[in-house]
């Protein structure tokens, strides 16, 4: 069996909104990962880098 990428960066703190401050995944993504397709892994992760550099721009504006 092969191992599943996953963005986690070992960083595991959650938000107020429910977001991981380290990968930026929500956490109804990290509890479904092992659930989602390869397809559906791998458009989540295309999207952690804009979410990331929004809650980081977000952040930086307060």
């Amino acid at each position: 069996m092969a191992a599943i990428r996953t963005p986690c960066i070992r960083l595991c703190t959650l938000d107020d909104d429910r977001t991981c401050v380290g990968c930026g995944r929500t956490l109804d993504e990290i509890g479904n990962w092992m659930r989602y397709s390869e397809a559906e892994r791998e458009a989540i992760m295309a999207a952690l880098p804009e979410r990331l550099k929004a809650r980081r721009e977000a952040a930086e504006a307060r």
